[in-house]
């Protein structure tokens, strides 16, 4: 009987990048969830529960950070580990995201694909 796959919720409005996303993951042995929206994206998160979040800050109908806020105010959503993927660098943002217990984040322009995978195995302890 094999493990049960880790599940991971990609909240990310640039179709390109969460396609790609996606398909490595999926190769990598996950459940992708997707969603190109802040609202879809909390809303399935807490309902799918997903092992890990991967976030975009800058989303259509409620921003990354709003839907942290949200996540964080549900008793499941308090613990679940949150990536930061954004292209902002604004220490502001980093700062708010790391009032709401980020796991890390993540400048897109800084990291490549191979890096995020590493990230989220290593949060997940997935070999």
């Amino acid at each position: 009987m094999s493990e049960k796959k880790k599940i991971l919720l990609i909240v990310e409005d640039e179709t390109a990048l969460l396609k790609l996303l996606q398909e490595e993951f999926v190769n990598e042995g996950f459940e992708v969830v997707t969603a190109i929206d802040g609202l879809n994206g909390l809303n399935l998160a807490l309902t799918k529960r997903p092992d890990l979040i991967l976030l975009d800050l800058i989303l259509p109908k409620m921003d990354g950070l709003s839907l942290l806020r949200e996540l964080r105010k549900d008793s499941w959503g308090v613990d679940v580990p949150v990536i930061i993927l954004s292209s902002l660098s604004d220490a502001e943002k980093i700062s708010e995201a790391s009032e709401q217990e980020v796991f890390d984040y993540l400048v897109k322009a800084d990291w490549k694909l191979e890096d995020v995978i590493k990230k989220v195995k290593d949060k997940l302890k997935v070999a």
